[in-house]
C-alpha cells in the first residue's frame, strides 16, 4: 500500500465499519448514470451513461433543478421505484449505513398523475427486505415548493395515509424561494396532526430568515442544508439551544453553487461552514442529497469532514447526532448509539 494514501484508506475502512445513519437523501437522486441509460432504453430513447453524467454535471442550482426533473421523467411507475431502491440499498449496506429515512419526490409524482399508492407499495416491500438484511429504512414524502400551497396540501394529506407504508415525515424540498414561508403552513399543521414529523428545505440558497422561519412559522424539526445559518450567530445559538438538527450536504453545497451562493464568491470544500457548525454546537446529520447525480456518498461526505480538520472522534460524534437526529423511538435510537460506540471502540477510530 502506497504510504501517502494510507492514512486515508485506514479511515475510509474505518468509517464504513461504523454504523450510520442517512437522513438526507432523495430516492431519485441515487440513479446512478448506467441505470438511468437503461430506463430511458425501456421508453425507446438512447441515452449512453456518459450522457446522463454530463447532464448530472451542473454548477449551479437552476441546472440542476433541471436534470433533477429530466431523471423523473424516467420514473413511470412501482417497477422502476422498486428497482432503484433495491439498487440503492445494496450501496448503503455497502456503506456500513443501518438506517436511512429516504425522500421521495411525492410533489412530482402527483403533478405528473402518477400511482403514488402503488409506488409507495412496492417500496415498502423493498424496505421490507432491506430490512431483513440489516438496513431499516423510512420515508419522507417531499412537496415541491414551487408547486404551490395547494399542491403541499395534497401531498401532506397523501402522506398521512401512507403512514402504514413507512412513511415518517412530510417534507418540502425545490426552489425555496418559489413560496412565501406562510403559505407552507397548511401543509405543515395537516401533517403534523396526522402523526407526521416535518422537515424542510431551507437555507440552501435563502438567507437567515428561511431558516427562522422554517422553524418558528412552520415547526421544522430538521433543517435541510441550513448554509445561511452562516451569516446568523444569534440563530446558530437558538437552533443549538433548541436542538434543531441541520442536515449537512457539502458535496451537494458545492455541485448545486449553493455555497458560492451564500458566499458571494467561487467555493471549494475548505470554504464550507460544518467545523464552524460543529464548533458553534450546532446538532448536525452528515448526509449525500443526491448523490448518484452528485457524485458522492454518505462515506465520502464523512471524508469529506475529516478533510476540513474535523478530527476522528469527531466523525464518530457526527454519526452519532445523525442517530440522534432521527425519526426513531428513544429505546432505538439509545441501541443505534450503543452499537456505534462499541463499533468506534473495535476498529480504534480515535487513535487514526
Amino acid at each position: 500500500m502506497n504510504v501517502a494514501t494510507q492514512p486515508q484508506e485506514a479511515l475510509r475502512a474505518a468509517v464504513i465499519a461504523l454504523p450510520k445513519a442517512e437522513l438526507h437523501l432523495h430516492l431519485e437522486g441515487s440513479v446512478t448514470p448506467e441505470t438511468a441509460a437503461e430506463l430511458a432504453a425501456r421508453q425507446g430513447l438512447s441515452v449512453t451513461p456518459e450522457e446522463v453524467a454530463r447532464r448530472y454535471a451542473t454548477t449551479d442550482f437552476a441546472g440542476f433543478l433541471d436534470a433533477y426533473r429530466w431523471l423523473t421523467t424516467l420514473l413511470r411507475g412501482p417497477e422502476e421505484y422498486r428497482q432503484i431502491a433495491e439498487d440503492l440499498f445494496v450501496r448503503l449496506r455497502a456503506q456500513g449505513v443501518v438506517y436511512a429515512e429516504i425522500t421521495v419526490s411525492a410533489g412530482v409524482l402527483l403533478r405528473r398523475n402518477q400511482d403514488l399508492e402503488g409506488i409507495m407499495a412496492a417500496l415498502a416491500e423493498a424496505a421490507a427486505e432491506a430490512a431483513r438484511q440489516g438496513l431499516h429504512v423510512q420515508w419522507i414524502l417531499d412537496a415541491v415548493r414551487q408547486f404551490g400551497a395547494a399542491a403541499a396540501v395534497e401531498v401532506a394529506r397523501r402522506a398521512v395515509a401512507l403512514r402504514a407504508a413507512g412513511v415518517v415525515a412530510f417534507g418540502v424540498g425545490g426552489d425555496e424561494l418559489g413560496l412565501p414561508a406562510e403559505e407552507l403552513a397548511p401543509a405543515c399543521e395537516l401533517a403534523r396532526a396526522g402523526g407526521l414529523h416535518v422537515v424542510l428545505h431551507a437555507g440552501e440558497i435563502g438567507g437567515p430568515e428561511s431558516v427562522r422561519q422554517a422553524v418558528e412559522w412552520l415547526g421544522a424539526e430538521r433543517i435541510g442544508h441550513g448554509l445561511a445559518v452562516l451569516h446568523d450567530p444569534a440563530l446558530a445559538r437558538q437552533l443549538a439551544d433548541a436542538g434543531v438538527p441541520l442536515e449537512v450536504c457539502p458535496t451537494s453545497n458545492l455541485r448545486t453553487g449553493a455555497l458560492a451562493r451564500q458566499l458571494g464568491r467561487a467555493a471549494d470544500l475548505a470554504a464550507h461552514p460544518l467545523p464552524q457548525f460543529y464548533r458553534a454546537g450546532l446538532r448536525l446529520a452528515l448526509g449525500s442529497d443526491d448523490p448518484a447525480m452528485f457524485g458522492t456518498d454518505l462515506v465520502n461526505e464523512y471524508l469529506n469532514a475529516a478533510r476540513l480538520g474535523l478530527p476522528p472522534a469527531a466523525l464518530v460524534r457526527l454519526a452519532e447526532m445523525s442517530f440522534e437526529a432521527a425519526f426513531l423511538p428513544e429505546a432505538v435510537r439509545r441501541a443505534c448509539c450503543d452499537r456505534l460506540a462499541a463499533a468506534a471502540n473495535s476498529v480504534g477510530l480515535v487513535g487514526l
